[in-house]
């Protein structure tokens, strides 16, 4: 029963940290992860020797503590040198110099208020995506990962001109790019066609996987 409590303590923590890691900057989220990996891994034993007789029970949860332990260092180098994304804490390191969606493969061109917008898309000439996203958006570093990093995602996107605001300090023309298009908070994207005008009831409103974000580009007249 005490084996069972702790599983469930931890259990909690965790769904906490995942609750709390929408409105908490990157590196202090892979600070937290590590360091409930870590205690998880000591709870485990991991650095106990198992002794002679160990049962094939115990050489199970020494495994799963040896690899919690791995993960909770992982999170601890990535927040100390840098990263910000708990999914990919080391990426940074492999990608210094680029923004997160250009390690991904994914350009995008900063926008920072609604008459910059506007302006840009009435110049594109060609149809525009724009990625509302925060540093603390969960679901944009999903995007990033699992959606924008797709090849066939990014040939869909190489005739569009990509567009994002990036609300992560909530400023007066962050909030005033936000009701422009009358979004809470990210993640959002919207899509303009060749002619500035917005394409009606294809907006992307939180995470889509990369086959189901394929069918909004496809909606939005964007295809490989």
């Amino acid at each position: 029963m005490e084996q069972v409590k702790h599983f469930f303590g931890v259990l909690l923590l965790a769904v906490a940290l995942w609750m709390l890691q929408s409105v908490l900057p990157g590196a202090v989220s892979m600070l937290l992860w590590g360091g409930l990996l870590l205690v998880s891994a000591v709870y485990l034993r991991v650095f106990d020797s198992l002794h002679a007789g160990a049962r094939g029970w115990a050489r199970f949860f020494k495994g799963v503590g040896v690899v919690l332990a791995v993960l909770g260092v992982l999170q601890l180098v990535g927040a100390a040198s840098g990263g910000s994304d708990p999914w990919q804490p080391l990426r940074h390191l492999a990608a210094r110099g680029d923004t997160p969606s250009a390690a991904a493969g994914v350009r995008f061109q900063r926008v920072a208020s609604v008459e910059e917008l506007e302006r840009v898309v009435a110049a594109a000439g060609r149809p525009v995506m724009l990625d509302f996203y925060a540093d603390w958006c969960v679901s944009c570093k999903e995007m990033e990962t699992f959606t924008f990093s797709d090849p066939r995602v990014q040939a869909a996107l190489s005739g569009a001109l990509l567009l994002q605001a990036d609300v992560t300090r909530n400023s007066p023309q962050d909030r005033a790019l936000l009701r422009r298009f009358r979004l809470f908070g990210p993640p959002g994207i919207v899509f303009f066609d060749a002619q500035g005008r917005e394409v009606e009831g294809v907006r992307v409103i939180g995470f889509q996987s990369a086959e189901r974000f394929l069918h909004s580009l496809a909606a939005a007249g964007l295809r490989p």
